[in-house]
């Protein structure tokens, strides 16, 4: 399996599809790896490279034992990149993925062809809740809010519908690693991309769930009025885990996003 070491970290990355088509990195949510993309890079790969990299901490990425900040998360994408030799990429960030994907475009805006960003917020309060949430997951690991996020990341009639799907979800969920998913909270705790949105100069598309209580419709509008020329789409019925819930969907979102960045570089 290819591994990417950075920084006292090891980075877990997969591909699918042609080394030679236009390359899209995707980059998971919080408590969950690489897979969650599954059914989304199944649409896409016969167009496009689909690299996926597991978060640190998180699937077979290691965590390092030391705090970070989401900016540390996008130098690791920069990273990957580097070590794949890929000057420049389309990005999907969903949720965690979303926030990182803010601050590359902010922080290295000349390696994006394009941004999407999938349920997610530039801005996550509370702090503590925030703080509250990792300490108690250090104490009795994912499996103590596995029941709270599913009902968070699904709405019920996909729960109903797809027992299997959801299953699996949950079973990669309690398998996270309690420190990587700790320290992933602790830093969408201290995490403020407002004042960043600005300087976001990539065409970017804003995919949100009309159902998701995670981060409402109203976050990705904020997202959506501070990125200037960002597109909005909104989902329905579909809550957080939009790439497992609404797969094709977003898939069609995502490959017209590509289609109308390239066609502006053209």
């Amino acid at each position: 399996m290819p591994f990417v070491q950075t920084r006292g970290v090891t980075l877990f990355v997969t591909e699918t599809g042609s080394p030679d088509a236009p390359p899209i990195l995707f980059s998971n949510s919080l408590g969950t790896t690489h897979r969650m993309w599954d059914a989304v890079v199944a649409e896409l790969s016969a167009e496009f490279r689909c690299i996926r990299c597991d978060t640190r901490g998180h699937g077979s990425s290691t965590h390092g034992g030391a705090s970070y900040e989401i900016a540390d998360l996008a130098d690791d994408v920069v990273a990957v990149l580097d070590n794949l030799g890929i000057e420049t990429i389309h990005f999907a960030g969903l949720s965690l993925g979303g926030m990182i994907g803010q601050s590359l475009a902010a922080k290295y805006p000349g390696r994006l062809r394009s941004l999407t960003l999938m349920a997610t917020s530039a801005f996550m309060p509370t702090a503590e809740s925030w703080r509250d949430r990792a300490a108690l997951v250090r104490r009795e690991g994912t499996q103590a809010i596995v029941d709270a996020t599913l009902q968070r990341w699904f709405t019920s009639g996909f729960r109903a519908e797809s027992e299997m799907t959801t299953r699996a979800v949950a079973d990669e969920f309690r398998a996270v690693d309690r420190e990587g998913y700790a320290a992933a909270c602790e830093a969408i705790s201290r995490m403020d991309l407002r004042p960043s949105l600005a300087r976001i100069d990539v065409p970017t598309r804003i995919i949100a769930g009309r159902e998701d209580p995670a981060t409402p419709v109203a976050m990705a509008e904020e997202l959506h009025a501070g990125i200037a020329g960002s597109t909005l789409a909104i989902l329905s019925p579909a809550a957080h885990l939009l790439a497992v819930e609404r797969p094709r969907e977003t898939a069609d979102h995502l490959h017209a996003g590509i289609d109308a960045a390239e066609a502006a570089r053209a």
